[in-house]
């Protein structure tokens, strides 16, 4: 049999499968309305297992690793669409759906913000881009940006999440787990860094670098070429500009921004080293409070799932069946549980989309652990 033959033949199933599909649906509208007329809830878990389990044991054993994943996309399709007919809603939902309510309409142009680092930081370029006239309250860490807004002491925080160059920072999304907090807004900012150091200070002088370990990292083709100078991480990049000045030392450099070499009075020994011209960092703004503005049109969710095969393919079916793009997929170990994962979501879809809120309103009952971080727009 030849290549045509068999394609008319594939199609000629794909068909009947269609017809199939179709009329299995029907059927999934029927019991969708017996369940809102009886208050059941979609899920039917003993239901499920006993199916999956008679796929199972009906399989061959060539199709035995194939024929449970088609029909577990099926009781997914079927499940989302039984969801969809009945209008599915939960806590969560009603709690978005106030939000937009009660949120000003416009983002704040004043408000006190909690940012890591001292003056001259990048979170404090990216404050001043997110707000006109902010009072910048500046901490010694992340965790203590996280604290100040569950405290109360700020009203917002901005805190860097990932660098186009050099990836996630994985020390924030850890702190995530730790903290309740709502993502308000979200910012990315092009990043340039500069060799900085005293008057006078030429690049043979220098014998160590200080910087912000991202920073470092997005500046690894030009420190190579450095030899024996001494790279030496610290808290932030705007400290490191001001531990140089300080010193007064002329064998010590900062690999810092430009706003910095003139807050601190350094001069620019080289500037522009990052490795990539297109090195940008993403912001987040957060509040303890959750705020959604007019145009949010991102979502982003951290959630945990039972460690068994197919867990996190069942969230992604579930995205693809409604149509809703995934910006971000990042995953972080959870303390104290073995090869268990925090897995961290960015979600493309406008905030007023009948499809997100039904997928809000499916999620938490199909995860260990659910928590929803905030809907917002990002300014590019």
């Amino acid at each position: 049999m030849n290549i045509p033959e068999c394609r008319e033949k594939i199609d000629a199933i794909d068909k009947e499968l269609l017809r199939l599909f179709t009329e299995r649906m029907g059927i999934s509208k029927e019991i969708a309305a017996y369940k809102k007329e009886n208050n059941i809830p979609t899920l039917d878990l003993k239901r499920e297992r006993e199916k999956m389990l008679s796929v199972f044991n009906a399989s061959s054993d060539e199709m035995i690793d194939y024929a449970p994943v088609f029909f577990s996309i099926i009781l997914e399709l079927s499940r989302s669409y039984q969801n969809k007919l009945n209008g599915a809603r939960s806590d969560l939902t009603e709690r978005i759906e106030n939000a937009i309510e009660t949120t000003d309409k416009l983002f704040p142009e004043r408000a006190d913000v909690a940012c890591q680092g001292v003056e001259g930081a990048n979170s404090q370029l990216a404050t001043d881009k997110l707000f006109r006239n902010p009072n910048i309250m500046y901490f010694a860490s992340f965790e203590a940006v996280f604290s100040a807004i569950e405290k109360g002491l700020c009203k917002y925080g901005v805190i860097p999440v990932e660098n186009s160059t050099a990836g996630s920072v994985n020390s924030v999304y850890d702190l995530m787990l730790k903290h309740h907090f709502s993502i308000v807004r979200s910012i990315r900012l092009k990043i340039e860094h500069n060799l900085l150091a005293n008057e006078g200070t030429k690049l043979s002088d220098i014998k160590e670098i200080y910087s912000h370990e991202q920073a470092i990292s997005q500046c690894s083709e030009f420190l190579s070429t450095l030899k024996g100078v001494k790279i030496i991480p610290c808290e932030n990049t705007a400290v490191a500009a001001k531990m140089v000045a300080e010193s007064k030392r002329n064998d010590v450099a900062a690999l810092s921004s430009l706003m910095c070499m003139k807050y601190y009075g350094l001069s620019c020994v080289k500037d522009s080293v990052q490795n990539q011209d297109n090195n940008y960092t993403r912001f987040i703004c957060i509040a303890k409070q959750l705020e959604i503005y007019p145009g949010a049109n991102r979502t982003s969710i951290m959630l945990t799932l039972s460690h068994e095969p197919g867990a996190l393919y069942k969230i992604l079916s579930r995205l693809y069946a409604l149509g809703i793009n995934l910006n971000k997929l990042e995953s972080r170990p959870l303390p104290n549980r073995e090869f268990e994962f925090m897995f961290y979501f960015d979600l493309d879809a406008p905030v007023y989309s009948p499809k997100l809120i039904q997928l809000m309103a499916e999620l938490p009952g199909a995860c260990e652990s659910f928590n929803y971080l905030g809907s917002y727009s990002e300014i590019i």
